[in-house]
């Protein structure tokens, strides 16, 4: 059955853009550190954002 009209609750955005956010850091972490880092401390602050909206 397909999901087409299925809309993704914002917690479910949330945690998409940070598991996107950690591959980039992996992926930079390679290439960049200093991008890597940037990228790690930008998903630990989408991961605080979750803590509280599952706080509530």
């Amino acid at each position: 059955m397909l999901n087409i009209f299925k809309k993704t609750s914002p917690l479910q955005n949330l945690y998409k853009k940070h598991e996107q956010l950690l591959k980039n850091a992996h992926q930079l972490s390679k290439i960049n550190r200093s991008l890597s880092d940037q990228k790690y401390a930008e998903a630990e602050e989408i991961l605080n954002k979750i803590k509280a909206a599952e706080g509530k």
